[in-house]
């Protein structure tokens, strides 16, 4: 039985190129991608428009159906824009993003992409783009199956062809249309997500989860302020609102672990959104939440964080979530993919690395590619888990770091500016992210001793050397686990 190769074939076999037939007749390519997800389609176009040849396992060829990555950062369209794809996201019903909006107990704060500050766009704010997940997926595998140096097979990876003398990885097996399969290749490339099965055997790490997204699909809800993402901050944990069609909005709401064993009993998930998240939302998105509650499907996705390691086997690399995650909090995910795509382009380009099969030069790029990614990554990473626990406050500390937080996004200018920029994959120096985090710090800490009164005063002094330490608990372990690798 043939596999399915999803490409376009010349008719005659006296057309096909030398890599054609490698990759049909004997399943053998420069590269074997494992996973035709974001980073999976957008890694195999790039090394095939760089004469790679190129095969692309997926398990399911179907349009996925996800609640996260719909949100992508200008950072990431940029990105897009860099690798010749960025035409992915039309024909989608991608909607604008300017921005967020951020409303903590009923009051919100706009806070917009700063202004571009050099080149020919300067003054002009970029954008972001919103949008089902399954759709943009489609868009990227069509572009895949497009390109002549790519093959797109179906086919489920059961496990690596390890050879035995070297240790080396020289391609998979895996189950075509029920048939054991084989594919060879000098490098293979691991990009199957977060649940990736070969996660354990290649990395040293595994990913925390604290909480997960409950998503709900809302029909013509009525946002606070049209193409801005919308975060919902009350005594709970945060709520994300963001448009990804024309008619539909995607609701996600964060519910710790805690949370849902302890409902478990009243009603379940359901229960808790109704009974606590609904009445908290803007009054113009409770219809159109509670329809979704009633008719609409709840589905869930752990929340997880996984610091990145450096890839070490000879003959394979492992990206995306397999190897690097952080709470979708931010919705950062995506633009760290294709901006990691972009860096690859360059490290393991010909000119840089004319054969895949040299494993050692291979996994000096690696270690090269892990330290240079961190200007964006680590900033990313960081500010996703540092923003979830003060948005997620369940201590007195963290509410204090809270309310400075919004204050002083309040402030506006720079106070915006700055930590927008660092989370729409604008601005890629972590010691920005430093400074602005420990700002609020400093702020929650004057707004606390301000609102004091005198006798409070010695008692305010202690909290506040609490709330530094807070912040220095909530940050720097972040920070540690980006640097040690």
């Amino acid at each position: 039985m043939i596999p399915l190769i999803r490409d376009s074939l010349p008719p005659s076999p006296l057309h096909r190129s030398p890599s054609s037939i490698r990759r049909h007749d004997h399943h053998t390519s420069d590269v074997l991608i494992v996973g035709a997800g974001i980073l999976g389609c957008a890694l195999a176009i790039t090394f095939a428009r760089q004469g790679r040849s190129v095969i692309l396992l997926e398990k399911s060829l179907k349009p996925p159906d996800r609640i996260v990555g719909e949100l992508l950062q200008p950072g990431g369209v940029e990105a897009l824009e860099k690798l010749g794809i960025r035409d992915c996201l039309e024909g989608i019903d991608a909607v604008i993003v300017k921005g967020y909006e951020v409303i903590y107990y009923g009051a919100g704060v706009e806070i917009k992409y700063p202004k571009r500050t050099t080149g020919i766009l300067e003054g002009i704010r970029p954008e972001g783009r919103s949008f089902h997940h399954g759709r943009f997926i489609g868009r990227l595998r069509q572009t895949a199956m497009k390109e002549e140096n790519i093959s797109v097979v179906e086919s489920t990876v059961t496990g690596m062809v390890k050879c035995g003398h070297t240790g080396q990885i020289l391609g998979v097996r895996s189950t075509t249309q029920a048939r054991p399969d084989v594919y060879f290749a000098d490098l293979t490339v691991v990009a199957d997500g977060y649940a990736s099965r070969f996660r354990k055997e290649y990395l040293k790490r595994a990913p925390i989860s604290r909480s997960k997204f409950w998503g709900l699909e809302l029909i013509d809800a009525v946002l606070p302020r049209a193409l801005h993402g919308h975060v919902v901050l009350t005594e709970g944990a945060p709520v994300l609102l963001y448009q990804i069609g024309t008619h539909e909005t995607r609701a996600l709401v964060d519910v710790p672990e805690s949370v849902e064993k302890a409902r478990s009993a009243r009603g379940g998930v359901k229960g808790h959104l109704r009974e606590v998240v609904l009445p908290s939302l803007p009054a113009s998105v409770q219809p159109s939440f509670a329809r979704a509650l009633d008719e609409g499907r709840l589905r869930s996705m752990p929340n997880s964080f996984l610091p990145a390691s450096t890839n070490r086997m000879p003959g394979v690399i492992m990206l995306g979530d397999a190897m690097n995650m952080r709470h979708p909090l931010t919705g950062g995910g995506m633009t760290v993919a294709f901006n990691d795509v972009v860096l690859l382009r360059e490290l393991l380009g010909p000119e840089a690395v004319p054969n895949l099969g040299n494993t050692t030069l291979v996994r000096r790029q690696m270690r090269t590619f892990h330290w240079r990614r961190k200007g964006l990554t680590a900033v990313i990473n960081v500010l996703a888990q540092a923003l979830y626990d003060l948005f997620a406050a369940n201590d007195p500390q963290l509410k204090s770091l809270q309310n400075g937080c919004i204050r002083y996004f309040e402030l506006g200018g720079a106070c915006i500016d700055g930590p927008i920029g660092l989370l729409g994959g604008i601005i890629r120096r972590p010691l920005v992210l430093f400074y602005h985090f420990f700002s609020v710090a400093l702020l929650a800490i004057w707004l606390l001793l301000r609102q004091s009164r005198l006798v409070e005063i010695p008692g305010a002094v202690l909290e506040s050397f609490g709330i530094f330490a807070k912040a220095c608990g909530v940050i720097l372990p972040v920070i540690w686990s980006e640097v040690w690798a």
